[in-house]
């Protein structure tokens, strides 16, 4: 029979600062281990099934002599019921891991979703604006919450307060947070049914934003006053006035021209081939360049090391204000993209080009789906036309822009009426 160790009393093991094992009685097993370093800890030495296993306590004196003696007494009786006391604390432990790794907070699941889409926004600001309604508006209610507890309430406390003031911005927000929360859900952070969800849920709760929100439309210079428009605007010196021009001429957006490239014009063929990563849409879009287009071009000067057409001296980009300001120091009532606009009106109310040719220039997204469906091509040559006819009636030569505009039509109706 193994000698019983004497029980030491708190204060004795308190003394206890020799290297090795000290038995310190009462359960039998129980060790005080001190290590060259000075540290003590408990350990409990004892047979579970055929296996001897060493068992850690704790260490001294943060656990003190009782509570390691209520330890191991505690161990010995699981091992009496069958049980592996430290097979349990390490199933314990792992259940505990795997938990924690499946919380995270609304501001963690976000941030790590804007970082597993942020390479794919191809607008840098649409990034920045993701982080800056969140953090402004979402954070503050959502931000310290378990992503799996945001519920109904938490989302209605975040967008009620704007949602009839701040419309848009509400309702991109909201988007926003449901983005986060599928997201979350996929990766198994949450469980159930989207909280942020529109459709059978929040638009049960919230107004339509279309009855809540006044559209603004870009404002636009009328038709009738573009000759005298242009007149003036080509009589102002500087390159964002020749941007402007360029893309009031080209009906496009004032991105598309403020980043464009050298590489991206064919001057023999007159076309200017923009990249799907710079349209709106995230498709290549043609332009063809009229005759007054091409003049811009041929009379800019090129830089060395510079590839943007349109470069500030430093070899940047124009500012997206740029053109405004032009605008503005012309006393305009108008905005770049308003340009659109009026190019869209001129050729539906002015022309008899055809809507799908006119939204093409645009590189507008057809709403019809048969009638997209259906468009093969561009329609390179029949925009080409257009786009003369257009420059011809900004510079004031409305007798032959307009005859050449209604010209194909009549063309056209002749060869129906012969067939």
């Amino acid at each position: 029979m193994a000698r019983k160790a004497k029980e030491l009393s708190a204060l004795e093991v308190g003394r206890l600062t020799k290297v090795g094992h000290h038995a310190v009685g009462g359960v039998a097993g129980l060790y005080l281990y001190v290590v060259e370093s000075g540290a003590r800890s408990w350990v409990l030495r004892t047979m579970v099934g055929n296996k001897r296993r060493h068992m850690g306590l704790g260490g001294f004196p943060e656990v003190p002599l009782a509570k390691a003696k209520e330890k191991a007494r505690a161990a010995k009786e699981q091992i009496d019921q069958g049980i592996d006391p430290i097979v349990q604390r390490l199933a314990i432990a792992s259940s505990l891991k795997a938990q924690q790794a499946t919380q995270k907070t609304f501001k963690q699941a976000a941030l790590a979703y804007i970082e597993a889409h942020g390479e794919g926004w191809k607008n840098p600001k649409h990034r920045a604006q993701w982080g800056a309604t969140l953090e402004t508006y979402a954070y503050p209610h959502l931000g310290d919450l378990l992503v799996q507890d945001v519920g109904q309430d938490h989302v209605l406390k975040v967008l009620e307060p704007i949602w009839k003031t701040k419309t848009e911005t509400a309702t991109r927000l909201r988007g926003r947070i449901e983005s986060v929360l599928d997201w979350a859900t996929v990766r198994k952070y949450r469980t159930g049914d989207n909280p942020a969800r529109w459709k059978g849920h929040l638009d049960k709760l919230l107004p339509a934003p279309g009855k809540i929100q006044k559209v603004e439309h870009h404002r636009a210079l009328p038709v009738a006053k573009m000759v005298e428009f242009m007149n003036a605007l080509r009589r102002r010196e500087g390159l964002a006035a020749r941007a402007l021009e360029f893309a009031i001429l080209c009906a496009s957006r004032s991105g598309e021209v403020r980043g464009a490239r050298w590489d991206e014009f064919d001057l023999d063929a007159s076309v200017w081939t923009i990249p799907a990563e710079r349209m709106k849409a995230g498709k290549e879009h043609r332009v063809p360049l009229s005759s007054f287009a091409l003049a811009i071009l041929k009379k800019l000067p090129k830089k060395a090391d510079v590839d943007l057409v349109f470069s500030t001296e430093s070899g940047k980009a124009l500012s997206d204000m740029a053109l405004t300001s032009v605008l503005r120091r012309m006393e305009v009532d108008a905005v770049p993209h308003g340009f659109r606009s009026t190019f869209r009106d001129w050729a539906g109310e002015l022309t008899n080009h055809p809507r799908d040719i006119a939204e093409q220039a645009l590189a507008h997204v057809l709403d019809n789906r048969v009638e997209a469906a259906y468009r093969r091509g561009d329609a390179l040559d029949k925009r080409r036309k257009m786009m003369q006819d257009w420059a011809e009636f900004c510079a004031g030569d409305t007798r032959r822009s307009l005859a050449g505009a209604f010209s194909d039509t009549r063309s056209t109706m002749l060869n129906i009426s012969k067939s």
